[in-house]
């Protein structure tokens, strides 16, 4: 190989050095030794006549070139595994796996329960539930499908599909049952921790006025809904768990709403059982729509 050549098989070297910040790191996760790691990254940066890592106290930190360089990697790794996905695609028909994640409480109290109604037509598919609200990169396909409760930022990677409104009403225990609106400000209230503080839900509840006297954190929706049942304060629910539970309505009307988005990889609209999976949460959303937007 030439020195004005790249080595189309170092990218997976360099794409895990500049994860890990750390060339044994990199070496035990992609299983070869440290002196390969340092050969290759000096390959490519002859090749590229450019550095693309500096050492520092942190370790292997990428260059601006080498940022660049790493963002664009990804792209084409990316690219190359849906090449090989959507290569088997016909020949595997409407199996294998796909990786949805959500908020938990739109798996645990809407669609766990739907889901029969999709695994039984089609038994070879293997799903994978994963409760997280978090940044997923679908460069790097760290999911197939996610259900997101707010509009995402624009990714080159990411196909977003709105489907519909999550409507949210103020719930309590039959204690609270007469309570009435002008009295909420005097109730014990229950919130999430200071970290979810900019979400919607306690955008709201720190403009109630009067403010509450009390409020119990939670760290998750779950912990939330639990607290309310058993009588601890308000809160402010999604209004189809809010109708489930052993729980008063206190709204006449939802309080807000949050747009419900299913985010995917650009390329899982040519993958049968990827494609087969969105429509179907697109249909059950449609028949669930006056339930969840409340």
């Amino acid at each position: 190989m030439s020195h004005s050549e790249l080595d189309w098989n170092d990218i997976p070297l360099l794409l895990a050095l500049a994860r890990s910040g750390s060339m044994s790191a990199a070496a035990r996760s992609l299983g070869v030794d440290v002196s390969t790691i340092s050969r290759r990254v000096a390959a490519a940066e002859a090749a590229l006549q450019t550095p693309l890592f500096i050492r520092s106290h942190r370790g292997y930190q990428p260059t601006d070139a080498g940022a660049v360089f790493i963002t664009r990697a990804e792209q084409v790794q990316g690219d190359v595994r849906a090449l090989l996905l959507e290569t088997r695609a016909e020949a595997e028909g409407i199996h294998g796996p796909v990786r949805l994640t959500a908020v938990d409480t739109l798996f645990d109290h809407w669609l766990v329960e739907r889901l029969p109604a999709l695994l039984q037509p089609h038994p070879e598919l293997q799903l994978q539930l994963i409760a997280d609200d978090g940044n997923l990169s679908f460069t790097r396909r760290e999911a197939d499908l996610a259900l997101r409760l707010a509009r995402p930022n624009a990714d080159a990677a990411l196909l977003m599909r709105k489907l519909g409104d999550i409507g949210l009403a103020v719930f309590g225990s039959k204690r609270f049952a007469s309570v009435r609106r002008a009295q909420w400000g005097t109730q014990p209230w229950l919130a999430y921790n200071d970290e979810l503080s900019g979400v919607p839900e306690m955008q709201w509840l720190a403009q109630l006025e009067p403010s509450p006297r009390r409020i119990v954190k939670v760290s998750s929706a779950t912990t939330l809904v639990r607290a309310c049942e058993a009588g601890l304060g308000l809160a402010l629910l999604p209004c189809f768990i809010g109708a489930q539970q052993r729980l008063q309505r206190l709204s006449k009307k939802p309080e807000l709403h949050r747009e419900l988005w299913l985010l995917s990889h650009r390329d899982a609209a040519n993958i049968r059982r990827f494609r087969v999976v969105a429509d179907w949460l697109a249909q059950v959303f449609e028949a669930d729509r006056d339930v969840l937007s409340g």
